[in-house]
């Protein structure tokens, strides 16, 4: 692989995490996890509880990547038609025009999307999977650039819908937002307390760092790059670990493979090399798989999580010479 390529997507991804780092205090894996999506060209569901950046995070990125961005808060009421468009009959033209709705732009935040029922969640699945959206026979193509960031709160808290698992399998990584460590919590407090209110981006000297032809030509970099043979076999030894635990009840489909190939490959990009190593796919094994896996009830009385299977898995899975 061209080692310049694989420098301009690494100085492009550092560009990046320096200018959230001006607006975002901490987390700093689930930035890189954000960002390993964003370049391998997939969608990402974010979870956690209100007020810990989430939706911060994204209007950053958007604001540095130059992109257009549209924002839809997921309520109960909301209607597939709010969030695709619909035709509206002209009156002066007698016909019918196409109004599309806020799912036609480059990035999109789907706001606390658990809290909308089933029927509107699944509207975003055509758009997520083809990248475009079908209304009355017409199909309607979305921007080249176009991710999803959807935001959830944890399933336990109350007004919430667990999202159906064909739509899970849509999203490249669920990324888990915890609290601020106490030093990352009194920074925000101190950036705060100087004037710099997160509502006014523009206070925060943000800088471009790229745009839709650098985000595209990434990309396709990071697609068409080739990994070692015994490091599909290792992947897919993890795959195949998720379906024969027995604590699980259904495990990674094949797409999740796929998934996880792509973020490997980018995480290597990221870091600057041409080649993917074991610990590439290991760093991405857990936000990949573990919206994936449903756990038998057994299991999860006991108190295990996805992410407990998944360590499990990593532990006890040889990693090729």
């Amino acid at each position: 692989m061209n080692s310049s390529t694989d420098g301009t997507i690494a100085k492009l991804f550092e560009s990046a995490r320096r200018e959230i780092a001006k607006v975002i205090v901490g987390q700093e894996d689930q930035i890189e996890q954000v960002l390993v999506s964003l370049f391998a060209g997939g969608h990402v569901l974010i979870e956690g509880i209100p007020g810990t950046a989430k939706t911060l995070l994204v209007r950053v990125l958007a604001r540095i990547f130059d992109c257009q961005f549209k924002r839809i808060q997921f309520t109960p009421d909301l209607m597939p038609a709010d969030i695709i468009g619909t035709n509206i009959f002209d009156p002066h033209q007698q016909l019918f025009q196409f109004r599309s709705g806020p799912v036609f732009a480059q990035l999109i935040l789907g706001d606390e999307i658990n809290r909308a029922p089933a029927k509107t969640q699944s509207a975003l699945l055509e758009a997520m999977q083809e990248r475009q959206v079908t209304v009355d026979g017409t199909t309607y193509p979305l921007p080249p650039i176009f991710t999803v960031f959807a935001t959830q709160n944890p399933i336990e808290q109350e007004g919430t819908y667990p999202l159906p698992e064909a739509q899970l399998d849509r999203f490249m990584m669920k990324i888990i937002v915890t609290y601020p460590r106490e030093e990352e919590e009194v920074a925000i407090l101190r950036t705060h307390q100087q004037g710099m209110r997160v509502e006014d981006l523009e206070r925060f000297g943000l800088q471009h760092v790229g745009g839709e032809k650098e985000l595209l030509a990434a990309q396709d970099e990071i697609r068409a790059r080739t990994i070692r043979e015994e490091l599909l076999g290792y992947l897919a030894k993890l795959v195949r670990a998720t379906r024969e635990n027995l604590r699980v009840e259904v495990g990674a489909s094949p797409r999740s493979g796929v998934m996880l190939l792509m973020a490997a490959k980018a995480r290597a990009a990221l870091q600057g090399r041409g080649h993917v190593l074991p610990d590439d796919l290991k760093a991405v094994a857990k936000p990949v798989l573990r919206h994936r896996l449903l756990l038998k009830p057994g299991a999860e009385v006991d108190g295990f999580t996805p992410d407990d299977i998944l360590e499990e898995i990593l532990t006890r899975t040889e990693i090729p010479r």
